[in-house]
């Protein structure tokens, strides 16, 4: 019951501050970007707040459990990768005036095509990370309430959807910022409490490398072939530039009023991700003690403060824990869900703001009816599979679009087709296929290891030196010159992408 009433608080809160923070929404730079209006500190709460997702505060614990304090390499790999968010991205996108990668595509490449084609990657990658969250909400709801798996799931989409299509960024990044701080408190406060309570015995058992040798091996050993270095490796690679390439966290970057406070926000999103993952790892080292078996690894921490203190006391933790992990999900759900929408109406059809509306009931829809069917599935491999992906495709096309004047449209669409169909293909391929522990299986798995740099190569190869526009040079000059696209000269870039991609309304620095 008290699990119930505190996710039911933060729902109400959360529903409360979307309001007052909604301000007519009139055009899609208001929906999608706040109209570029919001300070560097709201927007790095906000991004962690969407960041720490049902992956963070529950699949990893769960992962600490299963696989080992390896599994905190996917931590690793989170924060690592707005490392080179602040240094390759965050400006340069900012100065571009796109308000999503498919809009920076047709501003930098000039092809309305290959904007379409990003527009179906995001709505790949969104689906693909749109599911755990999902399937969070349910199991969460589920354990503290019983009420159905399948419900859980439908009403949290019922809640989010209504949220965000009402105030788009500005409400979701008001209430993404509350959730970052209700994160911290309700998943760190009961972990300071259970270190305490859960006694001498307990804590030195949960640290003690002689009970599991294999447990307490610093690399991630995800099948147990012992290709840890393999598997740890691969889990790096697609976390670190997956983050460079998920479509709602480049969005981000837009709602700061220039590319000086764009990089600013990136890097208090690493001081504030560093701090939040202190904590998960609490409730892996004390769940391995306490719940060494559960039946759902994803309810781990859940779990757990009931097994060490029994009673009034363990029910108001695990109130508090299943409060934050429903802040996780909403939170992150605002922000993929507005990435979706971009991607079904803004750059897909052009859309209005009504069709901007409809794209987020059409994408929370899509994503329950494809959460109902994993409820099996680990959080944690869906959420891998969403950044292999965006590793292999928008991380190459943005890192050569920024750095690279050579890249063409053709090249752009190459690579994108064979980032795209690799990165998914294995992921499938990983989950019909019966293949034995080994190095092939972790490479389907987890296959940015090699999906990457084949985006990469053929990106470049198929860019043919004498296919480069002559407006390159000026379309890559406006992303790394601080204010040279806010005098309104458009130069040589051609008409059909005249303030399509490109602000010229307003200093980029």
């Amino acid at each position: 019951m008290l699990g119930i009433v505190s996710i039911g608080l933060v729902i109400v809160a959360s529903v409360a501050i979307g309001v007052w923070g909604v301000r007519a929404a009139r055009s899609t730079p208001d929906f999608l970007v706040a109209s570029r209006s919001i300070v560097p500190g709201w927007n790095a709460l906000a991004i962690a707040g969407e960041y720490v997702s049902a992956a963070s505060v529950l699949g990893l614990a769960g992962l600490l459990v299963k696989n080992g304090v390896g599994a905190m390499w996917y931590a690793v790999g989170f924060t690592a990768g707005y490392v080179l968010v602040a240094a390759l991205v965050a400006g340069p996108m900012r100065r571009s005036g796109a308000y999503t990668v498919p809009d920076f595509a047709e501003y930098r490449l000039g092809s309305p095509r290959l904007r379409r084609m990003c527009g179906l990657v995001v709505l790949v990658i969104m689906l693909l990370y749109l599911l755990p969250q999902f399937k969070a909400a349910g199991v969460v709801l589920e354990l503290v309430s019983g009420i159905p798996y399948w419900i859980g799931v439908v009403g949290a989409g019922l809640v989010v959807s209504s949220t965000i299509a009402v105030g788009g960024m500005r409400s979701a990044t008001y209430v993404q910022a509350f959730h970052y701080l209700v994160k911290l408190a309700f998943i760190a406060g009961p972990a300071v409490f259970l270190i305490v309570l859960a006694g001498p015995e307990r804590r030195d058992a949960a640290l003690d490398p002689i009970v599991d040798a294999d447990w307490t091996r610093p690399l991630l050993d995800l099948d147990g072939s012992g290709h840890a270095l393999l598997a740890t490796v691969s889990v790096l690679v697609a976390t670190t530039l997956g983050a460079m390439g998920l479509p709602h966290v480049v969005m981000r970057f837009h709602t700061v009023a220039g590319a000086r406070a764009a990089r600013r926000v990136a890097v208090g999103v690493i001081v504030l991700l560093s701090l939040f993952y202190l904590f998960p790892v609490v409730y892996g080292l004390l769940g391995r003690i306490v719940t060494p078996d559960p039946e759902e690894t994803d309810v781990v921490p859940v779990l757990v403060p009931g097994e060490i203190v029994p009673g009034t006391l363990g029910a108001v933790l695990t109130a508090l824990v299943a409060a934050g992990a429903f802040a996780a999900f909403l939170s992150t759900s605002s922000g993929l869900l507005l990435a979706l929408a971009g991607g079904l109406s803004h750059d897909l059809f052009g859309g209005s703001l009504s069709r901007l509306r409809l794209g987020v009931a059409v994408g929370t829809a899509l994503a329950v009816a494809l959460a109902l069917p994993a409820e099996g599935v680990d959080i944690n491999v869906l959420v891998g599979w969403a950044f292999a992906v965006a590793a292999s495709t928008f991380c190459p096309l943005l890192t050569l679009g920024i750095w690279w004047r050579g890249l063409t449209s053709t090249g752009a669409t190459a690579g994108l087709l064979v980032g795209a169909g690799s990165s998914t293909g294995a992921a499938l391929a990983s989950v019909v296929l019966d293949l034995p522990p080994g190095p092939f299986a972790i490479l389907l798995a987890q296959p940015a290891l090699w999906t990457v740099p084949l985006a990469f190569a053929t990106m470049a190869i198929a860019s043919r030196p004498g296919s480069v526009p002559d407006w390159a040079d000026e379309a890559v000059l406006r992303l790394h010159v601080p204010g040279r696209h806010s005098t309104g000269d458009t130069g040589a870039i051609p008409r059909a992408r005249r303030g399509k991609g490109l602000d010229t309304a307003r200093p980029a620095d």
